[in-house]
């Protein structure tokens, strides 16, 4: 059984997914997965209200890394590009073919790039840490502007 609260943050609601082990899904919006129950904040499990604080000890500019334990569901290629993307640290950017490198996967900057996009776990896996190799954001499912304002965020 997974249980889903939405949560209002600067960059607009999250809502995140989690069993009562492990947190399964962190996306943008008010979507709640089938299947899963909506929980209010008075409601939620121990779980969610600990992802409900450390996300928003990270917008308050408290938090650097998050100890929220996650199991989110993908193939193995993707859990490796994933488990690198949480190794990036707090204010740094990388490059697709840095990531593809870091894995052992050379050339497959392309394919990393799809792993990245179809994270589940925003901002805790974070997927906007990853820039384009001249530098320049790409692609967010937040939106660009999203992006720039998490790495924003992390600069100050």
């Amino acid at each position: 059984m997974t249980y889903s609260m939405q949560l209002e943050t600067p960059i607009g609601p999250l809502t995140v997914t989690a069993t009562k082990k492990a947190v399964t899904a962190i996306r943008f919006g008010t979507q709640v997965p089938e299947g899963s129950a909506r929980c209010t904040a008075a409601e939620a499990t121990p779980l969610l209200r600990k992802a409900a604080e450390e996300i928003g000890d990270y917008f308050a500019g408290s938090r650097r890394r998050f100890t929220l334990p996650l199991a989110p569901e993908g193939t193995p290629f993707q859990q490796k590009v994933w488990e690198a993307l949480r190794n990036i640290p707090y204010g740094e950017t990388r490059t697709y073919k840095q990531i593809a490198i870091q894995i052992g996967h050379n050339q497959s900057f392309r394919a990393v790039g799809m792993a990245n996009n179809r994270n589940p776990i925003v901002i805790v896996v974070p997927c906007h840490r990853v820039i384009g190799y001249d530098g320049k954001l790409t692609g967010y499912a937040g939106g660009l502007d999203i992006k720039e304002q998490l790495l924003e965020l992390e600069r100050r």
